[in-house]
């Protein structure tokens, strides 16, 4: 078995921790550039469509954010 290596933790949290702030700055942003709250419509108003459009949208930022940070 090898030694473990700290350093490699380390930039993996960071890494995460990077990768979920650009997140949700996306998803502020997502929801800024629509005409209408969109945590209102998915969590208090149960709009599934919408939910899962939004879903995807987040799904491929993710997506770019981890090829980018890669």
């Amino acid at each position: 078995m090898g030694t473990f290596h700290w350093e490699n933790l380390l930039g993996a949290v960071v890494y995460s921790a990077l990768g979920v702030v650009m997140l949700l700055i996306a998803w502020v942003i997502v929801d800024k550039a629509t005409p209408r709250d969109l945590w209102h419509l998915i969590a208090e108003e149960k709009n599934t469509a919408v939910a899962i459009v939004i879903g995807s949208v987040l799904l491929g930022i993710a997506i770019i954010i981890a090829a980018a940070v890669h």
